[in-house]
């Protein structure tokens, strides 16, 4: 695993290009399962880019707050990532206020999306990401999960069960279209002790740039 130190450069923001490299084909999804409400989510270990957050390598007990966990499969190329990361990091700082976890996961083949690759991870988390930002080079985190898209959130109980998973909100490419705050509607009603009204929608986004 590349050094945090190999990223030299400062970096408060993200290239919005969705360009695969020339010569690389994006392939279609490789998943061993889906990760559906009411399944218990399985474990990881994985390297954490971030290190103003979390430690050096984070497991799901890690990223577990005291009432939940937020997991977001999140990248640094896609224009509907981008258009997110406000929201994001806000949504962050309010789990943190509320003693519910929250991490990214990047599984992007970096091969064919270059900005996706442990370096650009590392130079995005030296803005004011509030966060830790987590490498599943082997995409085998994505394929246990069933993730598809960018971005893409599960919201876990405190026995790791799934209780939300889709989009964030219905317009990830424009905030002020906006009509509906999925996420934070699922994440008020696990605290208050309801099941969310509604506990899957599809996420909108890039899809998961898989190895060839």
């Amino acid at each position: 695993m590349p050094s945090r130190a190999a990223a030299s450069s400062k970096a408060s923001s993200i290239s919005p290009s969705d360009r695969p490299r020339k010569g690389y084909v994006v392939v279609g999804p490789r998943r061993a399962m889906s990760l559906e409400p009411g399944m218990t989510a399985p474990d990881f270990h994985l390297p954490n880019a971030n290190a103003n957050h979390g430690p050096s390598a984070m497991n799901l007990d890690a990223a577990r707050g005291e009432h939940g966990t937020i997991v977001v499969f999140e990248c640094n190329h896609c224009p509907y990532v981008v258009a997110s990361v406000g929201r994001l990091n806000a949504m962050a700082d309010h789990a943190a206020s509320i003693g519910v976890g929250f991490v990214g996961i990047n599984s992007n083949d970096p091969v064919v999306y270059e900005n996706d690759s442990w370096e650009n991870m590392v130079k995005r988390t030296e803005g004011d990401m509030p966060y830790p930002y987590l490498h599943d080079a082997e995409q085998t985190v994505a394929k246990a999960w069933g993730a598809e898209r960018t971005p893409e959130v599960y919201l876990l109980d405190t026995d790791n069960v799934v209780v939300y998973r889709g989009r964030m909100d219905d317009s990830p490419k424009d905030p002020g279209q906006v009509t509906v705050e999925d996420l934070r509607v699922a994440l008020d009603a696990m605290l208050s002790g309801d099941a969310p009204a509604v506990d899957r929608t599809q996420s909108i986004g890039c899809s998961v740039k898989w190895k060839a």
